[in-house]
C-alpha cells in the first residue's frame, strides 16, 4: 500500500553558506530588544509593521476571478487519503475504518472546533496526543504519543518527512491550522517508505489543495491576551485544460503585549511576530504524469523572559528563527492504467536559529536534504509491491556559550555534524477485499558512524464482520538523536550541563500493539463505535536527560547494560450521534512509562502524565447555521524530578495533582462567512510556580524547564472565516 498521491491506482490522481554568528544575506541583524537592524544601522520594529503587512497579504491575493472551467478533472480525480474529503456535517475527530493502521483523523471541521491558531493547538480534543511546553519562557511546544516525546513521532507534510532537528522545537507553532484540511494520527510503527523514524507513530498533514475551487479564503482572530493571527489561502486553476494549478498560503500572527498574570516578573507567553508564506503547484497531464512542487518561508521572532519589571540585569529568552523549504514530487506512469509507476520525491530544508537564554547565546543552522526513489507494481488486484531507495542528509552547525553566572568563566561548545542515512526498502501488501490485509516490509539503512541496521515491520488488519475491525502492527524504529535540540528546554536553566551534547548516538526501539474497533449497530452511518487499543514501546538504546538541583546529565540507556526505557499505553474511544446534529466523543488513555535514571529514586518516567480523559460535545442546527462545541479534559498526575520534592511542598509525594481543562466555542454561519467566539482553559488552571528560582534567575538552580501543566489562564477569543467560491464563466 503506497500512501502517496501521485501514483495511486485506486483514485489515481489528486487533485551561499552563512557562518555562525554572521548576518543574514539580507543584511538584517537581530537585536535583543525585539527589533531588527539594517546593515546601514537603521532599526526596524517588525511587530509594529505587522498590521500593515497583513493588509498587504490581503490585497495581494485576487479577491474575485473568473476561473477556467475544471469540470471533468474533478470527475476523474480524487484525493487518495480518505480524510481529504469531508462534508459540512460530520465528526471533527473520528477513527478511520478503512486504514490498515489505527488512525485518528482530525478533519477541517475538527480544526475549527477551537481557536486552533496552529498545529500545536489542534490536539486539545484528542487523548492520543498530549501537547505541552518545553519550558516557561520560549513558547516551544512538544507533543507526546504513547508516553514518549514527540521526537519519536514522524511528522509528515503530505507524506514528506518534516520538523526534524532544529525545526522540531518550534515546528508545531509554524503550521497554521487553517492551512490544513486534515490531520491523520497513526499509532505504532507505520510504512517504511519514508524512513523508520516513526517509533511511536506518525502524524500526516494534508494541506489545502491547488485544485480547490476557492479563489479566496480568509481567517482572522484575536484573543484577550492580544494574540492575533491572520490566514489567507487562494487556490487558482491557471489554464482551461486544468493542467496547471496553484495554492498560495500566507500567515501572520503575533502577541502584541507582554503579560505576567502570576507576578513572577516573567511574561507568560513570548511576545513578537511570526510570518509564513507557502506556494504549492500541481501539474497534471491526462497521460497520468504529475508534478508537484512548492516552497515555504518562515520568519519568527520571539522575546520571552523578564520583559517587564524585575531587578537588573533582566533574564531574557530571545529566539529568532528563519527557515526555507522546497520540495518536488514527480510521478510517472509506466502503463496505461497506472498500475505500474515510478516516482521521485526530493526535499530541501534550511533553518537558521539565533537565540539567547539569559547570558548564554545558542546559534545553530541546519541544512537537510531528502530524496526518495520508488517503484510500485499493483497490476494484481490483491498484491501490491513497492521497492525504493532513499537518502537523508542532515548537516548541523552549533555553538553554545554557557556561563553559570554573569561575568563568570564561560564554556563554549562547538559542533559540526554530518548525519547521513542511506536506505533501501521493500514492501509487500496483500488485500483480500475489505476483509483482510497484511503489509510486510523490510528496510536496511546505512548510518554513518553506526553501520548497517535492518528494520522489519508487519501490519495486519482483519474484519471478520462488517461491524468489527481488528488491527495489529509491530516493528523497529531508528533515529539519530540530537541531544541539545531534542531537549531545548535545558537552555532555560542555569544548571551545569554534563555529557557530550554534540554527539549523535543512534536510538533504537521496538513498538508493537493492536486495536479492536466495534461499530455498534445503532445507525447505518456507523458513527457509533467503541474502540480499544494497546501499544508498547521498548528502547534498546535511548538518549536521556537526568535532572538534579544543580546539574543536568546527558547519557544513553541501553538494554545491554540493564537500563531500558519502556512504555505501555492503553486507550478506549467511544463515539456516537444520538440524534441528528449532535455528536459525542469520549476518550480515555492510561500510560505507564518507565525510565531507570541514575539520579532518580524511582523508575517512573518523570514529567509524563499518567492518564488523560477527553469529552467532546458538538451540536449543529439545521443547515449548520449554528454550531456549538464543548470540550472537557481531565489530565492525570505526573511524577516529578526528585529535586522538585525537596524545594516545593506541593510535590512531597513525588506527584503533581490532576487538573481539568474546559474549552467552548459558538459559531454562526452566514452565506460565505462564519463568525465564532470561544474560550480556552475556562477553568483558569495554571501550573503553580512554573519557574524555579524566578526571583534569582542568574543564580545556580534557576530552572524554567520543569513544565507539566498550562502556563496561560482563561482566554476568550473571536474570529471570522470568509470563503469566496469559484465563479463559472458565462
Amino acid at each position: 500500500m503506497l500512501d502517496f498521491e501521485v501514483w495511486s491506482r485506486r483514485g489515481s490522481t489528486p487533485p551561499g553558506d552563512i557562518k555562525l554568528g554572521e548576518k543574514s544575506p539580507s543584511g538584517v541583524l537581530p537585536r535583543r530588544d525585539g527589533r531588527y537592524m539594517n546593515s546601514d544601522g537603521r532599526s526596524i520594529c517588525l511587530y509594529k509593521l505587522l498590521p500593515c503587512l497583513l493588509m498587504i497579504l490581503l490585497i495581494a491575493v485576487p479577491v474575485r476571478a473568473q476561473m477556467p472551467d475544471t469540470t471533468g478533472i474533478y470527475g476523474e480525480r480524487k484525493d487518495t487519503l480518505d480524510a481529504s474529503v469531508f462534508t459540512a456535517r460530520g465528526n471533527g475527530n473520528f477513527l478511520s475504518k478503512g486504514k490498515d493502521i489505527r488512525t485518528e483523523v482530525i478533519t477541517a471541521a475538527g480544526l475549527c472546533k477551537m481557536a486552533c491558531c496552529n498545529l500545536a493547538e489542534s490536539f486539545e480534543n484528542s487523548a492520543s496526543v498530549t501537547v505541552g511546553y518545553s519550558d516557561a519562557v520560549t513558547g516551544a511546544r512538544q507533543i507526546r504519543l504513547l508516553g514518549q516525546s514527540g521526537i519519536y513521532v514522524q511528522m509528515l507534510d503530505e507524506n514528506r518527512p518534516v520538523m526534524r532537528g532544529l525545526s522540531a522545537p518550534w515546528g508545531l507553532n509554524y503550521v497554521p491550522s487553517q492551512w490544513l484540511e486534515s490531520i491523520q494520527v497513526a499509532k505504532g510503527v507505520t510504512s517504511v517508505i519514508n524512513g523508520v523514524e516513526s517509533m511511536t507513530g506518525q502524524i500526516n498533514m494534508e494541506h489545502r489543495k491547488p485544485t480547490d475551487e476557492i479563489p479566496l479564503y480568509v481567517q482572522a482572530s484575536v484573543m484577550s491576551d492580544t494574540k492575533a493571527d491572520l490566514n489567507v489561502a487562494s487556490s487558482l486553476q491557471l489554464d482551461d485544460m486544468g493542467k496547471w494549478s496553484t495554492v498560495i498560503l500566507a500567515h501572520g500572527s503575533g502577541n502584541f503585549k507582554p503579560m505576567d498574570h502570576n507576578g513572577d516578573s516573567f511574561i507568560d507567553d513570548p511576545w513578537g511576530g511570526m510570518f509564513a508564506f507557502s506556494n504549492r503547484w500541481l501539474y497534471y497531464d491526462p497521460s497520468g504524469l504529475q508534478v508537484r512542487f512548492g516552497v515555504r518561508a518562515i520568519h519568527d521572532g520571539k522575546n520571552g523572559g523578564q520583559q517587564m519589571g524585575g531587578i537588573l540585569p533582566l533574564w531574557k529568552a530571545d529566539v529568532y528563527n528563519n527557515s526555507l523549504d522546497g520540495y518536488v514530487k514527480v510521478g510517472v506512469p509506466l502503463n496505461e492504467d497506472n498500475s505500474r509507476n515510478m516516482a521521485v520525491v526530493a526535499d530541501f530544508n534550511y533553518v537558521d536559529l539565533n537565540s539567547s537564554f539569559g547570558s548564554n547565546p545558542y546559534i545553530a543552522d541546519q541544512r537537510s536534504a531528502f530524496i526518495n526513489l520508488l517503484y510500485q507494481d499493483q497490476h494484481l488486484e490483491s498484491h501490491h509491491f513497492t521497492l525504493g531507495l532513499s537518502n537523508t542528509l542532515d548537516a548541523y552547525r552549533e555553538k553554545l556559550t554557557w556561563s553559570l553566572k554573569p561575568l563568570a568563566k564561560t564554556n563554549q561548545l562547538k559542533g559540526e555534524s554530518l548525519l547521513n542515512a542511506l536506505g533501501a526498502f521493500a514492501e509487500y501488501t496483500f488485500h483480500a477485499e475489505d476483509k483482510f490485509s497484511a503489509i510486510v516490509s523490510l528496510r536496511g539503512d546505512w548510518y554513518n558512524g553506526a553501520g548497517l541496521h535492518l528494520s522489519p515491520r508487519l501490519t495486519l488488519k482483519w474484519a471478520p464482520v462488517d461491524q468489527l475491525v481488528l488491527r495489529a502492527n509491530g516493528g523497529r524504529g531508528l533515529r539519530y538523536s540530537t541531544p541539545l535540540i531534542d531537549n531545548i528546554g535545558v537552555l532555560s536553566t542555569t544548571k551545569a550541563l554534563n555529557g557530550n551534547l554534540m554527539d549523535h548516538p543512534l536510538e533504537d526501539a521496538w513498538t508493537f500493539g493492536g486495536n479492536i474497533t466495534w461499530y455498534l449497530p445503532f445507525d447505518k452511518s456507523q458513527k457509533t463505535y467503541l474502540s480499544l487499543d494497546y501499544f508498547g514501546t521498548r528502547f534498546m538504546e535511548q538518549m536521556v536527560v537526568d535532572y538534579t538541583a544543580t546539574d543536568i546529565y546527558f547519557y544513553t540507556l541501553n538494554s545491554i547494560q540493564g537500563g531500558r526505557s519502556q512504555t505501555d499505553n492503553l486507550q478506549i474511544d467511544f463515539g456516537a450521534e444520538p440524534f441528528r446534529g449532535f455528536t459525542v466523543t469520549l476518550t480515555g488513555r492510561y500510560t505507564d512509562a518507565r525510565q531507570p535514571l541514575v539520579h532518580q529514586s524511582s523508575d517512573v518516567k518523570p514529567m509524563t502524565d499518567r492518564y488523560k480523559a477527553v469529552l467532546n460535545l458538538q451540536y449543529a442546527t439545521n443547515l449548520n447555521k449554528w454550531i456549538f462545541d464543548f470540550t472537557a479534559s481531565l489530565n492525570g498526575p505526573c511524577h516529578v524530578w526528585d529535586f522538585m520534592r525537596d524545594i516545593d511542598p506541593a510535590y512531597k509525594d513525588g506527584w503533581t495533582k490532576p487538573y481539568p481543562l474546559l474549552f467552548a466555542q459558538v459559531t454562526k454561519r452566514f452565506k460565505g462567512f462564519d463568525i465564532y467566539v470561544g474560550g480556552e482553559n475556562l477553568t483558569n488552571f495554571t501550573q503553580p510556580n512554573p519557574i524555579i528560582g524566578a526571583d534569582k534567575p542568574f543564580d545556580m538552580g534557576f530552572d524554567a524547564s520543569c513544565i507539566w501543566g498550562p502556563l496561560m489562564g482563561a482566554r476568550v477569543y473571536a474570529g471570522v472565516r470568509m470563503t469566496i467560491w469559484k465563479t463559472e464563466k458565462i
